[in-house]
Parts: structure tokens; sequence; C-alpha cells
């Protein structure tokens, strides 16, 4: 999805202060407190994905003494703005959170998660590479991967054939050729008016590194203009920006979009496999006519990044880490609970639910009302999107204020997409800048 960042940056009471203080309650071996006469323990979830709520009845029918309070306080941006409160506070934050996996450094690092390392010996081999990367900081654990993003091409062909684009684009160049086509007929091949997020993804998907932190947290390293990956991204994507190729005017996730997408105006989208649960419901107009395939890479070559995806993660704070625990282990790793998520439209993290038939056969996608929709013409779409998920690198970090850092990308690079006197590359240039002063005023080293 597209995510709009929190205003508050990374608020969570002074992350380098608390550096020092990192062994004291990170513990997720602390003994729960809290229990009801009748020994029922009630933990608070924060999370905003839909599928949980089918989850909660499920883990509590199997764990009767533990209940689930659900709630549901705003997606990404909203949720961070409430956690940061009550960090800050310090009252009122819940048990386990949903945060996204841009997110989890800064929590990590800021020591707010519960290091859950010592009960996760052996996950490695049941999650994707990918989703499993995007969990940990210098090598501890601090959630369970909850859903994955491996980014894919989905493609209207009905467009694509219009406009003689025969044969799925594998590489960049290839990609701006089929642009050309696929503009002469009217349509554009996809659209961005200033999205941080899929900015990330395609340098991630580039090679690039452009933020790394220090194994203490103390130090980053910002590079978006030296940046190999960084760069040839920038300059690709100014090239399509500069001849009209792709729709800037558009916002992603507005009614208008929406339309576009389902009536071939935006003939294509590269995006996380999340995606067909989207397209099913809010562009139900081109049922059939959408297709998936392998990301376009600079090169041709086979490699992929992330774009979303969630864990489960326990606040250092809480006092009932044990029932917390059972939850996020139900939701995330347990074939019962993951099945349900996945019934309900969640893409999976786990590779066992990849490589089963039922996944990887299925031709139709459930829309709201819960009915089997063949959007994608019959194809096997997750069979296509099971192999993005496998060829993710596991190499890219994200700012430990990755929060705050997407939440001012349109101020800077932004501009990009709608002043022609504004390039991308400068536009780039302010972000960084913006950045590194930034993570000076938060306490960072910052190179």
């Amino acid at each position: 999805m597209k995510f709009t960042a929190l205003k508050k940056a990374i608020a969570v009471t002074g992350a380098i202060a608390m550096l020092g203080s990192m062994a004291a309650c990170g513990s997720s071996n602390a003994s729960d407190s809290g229990s009801d006469s009748n020994g029922t323990t009630e933990i608070t979830v924060w999370a905003w994905e839909p599928t949980l709520k089918n989850v909660v009845k499920k883990f509590e029918e199997k764990n009767p003494n533990i209940k689930v309070d659900l709630q549901n306080v705003g997606t990404n941006a909203k949720e961070y703005t409430q956690l940061d409160n009550a960090i800050q506070a310090g009252k009122g934050a819940p048990d386990v959170a949903q945060i996204e996996y841009y997110a989890i450094p800064q929590y990590a690092i800021s020591d707010q998660l519960a290091d859950i390392t010592s009960k996760t010996s052996g996950y490695d081999s049941f999650y994707t590479p990918g989703t499993w990367a995007s969990v940990q900081w210098n090598k501890k654990v601090y959630g369970l991967p909850m859903d994955s993003g491996p980014m894919a091409l989905f493609y209207n062909k009905e467009v694509f054939d219009k406009a003689g684009v025969t044969q799925v684009p594998t590489t960049w160049d290839e990609y701006y050729e089929a642009a050309k086509k696929i503009r002469a007929t009217g349509s554009y091949i996809t659209s961005d008016s200033g999205d941080a997020g899929f900015y990330d993804s395609m340098v991630w998907l580039a090679g690039g590194q452009p933020f790394k932190t220090s194994a203490d947290g103390k130090t980053v390293t910002i590079d978006l203009t030296g940046d190999s990956g960084a760069k040839s991204f920038t300059e690709f994507w100014q090239k399509m920006i500069d001849e009209d190729l792709i729709d800037t005017k558009t916002v992603g996730w507005s009614e208008d979009w929406n339309k576009a997408l389902g009536d071939g105006s935006i003939a294509s989208l590269m995006t996380g496999a999340w995606m067909p649960a989207t397209l099913v419901n809010s562009a139900s107009e081109a049922t059939g006519k959408w297709r998936v395939a392998q990301m376009p890479t600079q090169d041709g070559k086979a490699t992929n990044s992330e774009n979303g995806g969630s864990s489960l993660a326990i606040l250092s704070s809480s006092k009932k880490q044990d029932a917390a625990y059972k939850f996020i282990e139900f939701a995330n790793h347990d074939a019962e609970g993951i099945k349900t998520r996945v019934e309900g439209g969640a893409f999976p993290a786990d590779l066992d639910t990849m490589k089963s038939d039922s996944f990887l056969n299925a031709t139709t996608v459930k829309n709201s009302d819960g009915e089997d929709v063949d959007y994608f013409g019959g194809q096997k779409y997750n069979e296509e999107l099971a192999k993005a998920a496998e060829n993710v690198s596991t190499d890219y970090q994200f700012l430990p204020f990755e929060v705050h850092a997407r939440d001012i990308y349109g101020d800077n690079a932004g501009k990009a997409f709608t002043d022609k006197n504004t390039s991308l590359s400068d536009g780039v240039k302010a972000w960084q800048d913006k950045l590194v002063e930034f993570g000076k005023t938060q306490g960072f080293t910052v190179k």
C-alpha cells in the first residue's frame, strides 16, 4: 500500500537516550501478571489487519484463559502516532502491536520491542527470506512476520495487447519501450505522484543500500546521492517523468486512481503481492483483464524487493509477554492461524503456505462479499507471487527513523512529480539533507 508516515517522527522518548537501558526491559521472559480471579489474562492488541478478527476467535477457543482485546486505533501512521504517545506517557501502550517491516528498526533500536530471539530458533527456514530478515535488528528477532509484499508487475493484458506489447518487460529498458507504446494509445503504463515506499522498494530492487545503521544503533549513514542503486533508479524514473510516460497527477489510493485501474487508463502497477484483493474490490470493472508477472529489473536478473508487509511484535513494556507471545505465535506461526488469515485475503509470509497446492493453484480472488472472482483470467497468479517472494534480496536496511523519512519525502522529492523545474535528483538531494539534519537532532551520528 501507499504509506503516509506519521508527523511525530521518531517520538520514542529519545531513541539514543534509551540505548543504554536496552537490557533491562527488552526481555521476553517476563512472567505474566494481571490475571483476574479466574486466572484469565487479557492482552491488548493494536492492529488494523481485518483477518485478525477471525484469528482472535479461534485463538480464544484454544486458549480459554487468555482474552484478546483487539483494537484498531488506525492504520500504519495513525497507529504509530498513538503508540508513540503512549510510550511517551508511560502508560496505555498495548501488549502487541502490528508493526510494518520498515518501522521495526525504529522501535527495536529504542528498546520498545521485546527480544524474542530465544523463542524462534529454526524459524529462519519457516518464513520467506525477505520477511524473516525484516523482523530482525542486529541479529535479534523483534516480531513474527504476519504477511509479505514481494514486488510484482501487475498489468492489464488487454491494454498491453492493444499497444502491441506482446512480451512482458523483464528489464527497465523494455519497460521504457513498452511505456512509449502504451502512451501512444492514450493510457499510461503506471502512476506515481510521489510515493516514498515505492521509491525505497525500487532502490532496493536496484541493489541500492543508501541507508545503514551501526550495530549499536548510534551511527547512521545516508547516501541517496551517491548510492549506485538510488542513482540508477532516480535517473530511470526521471526519464519516464520527462517523457510523460507515467501518470504523475493521479494520486494513489484515490477514487480517480481506482477508476483509472478499472478503465485501463493506468495499465500496470509495480507493487506488493497483497494487491489482488485491492484490485478485485477497487477496480472490479477490469475483471479478467489483469495478469501478474515478475518485476522488470535493471539488468533482467532475477532479484526482488518488498513493498509493504507487517509483523506482530510484543511491546517491551508489556507485563503479559507470555500470553502475548502465545497470540503472535498462533496468528503468525501456527498453521490454523495462518490459514485463517490467508483465506481472508492476506498474502502469506511462510514457505509452507506458498508451496501448498491450494495456494499455488488458485485462479480466483475473493472479493469483499466473499465471492470468488476470476480476476486474472484463469492465471495461477500465486505461482508468480510465490516466485517473487523467493527472489527477495535481504541486505536492504531501513532508517532507524524511517517513519519520519517517508513523511517528508513528498515535501522534498515529491516536488519533482508536480514541478517541471525540479528534477527528481534535486528532490532526493533535498530529502537527504533533511534526513541528515533530522538524524542529528535525534542524537545520531550521521555520515
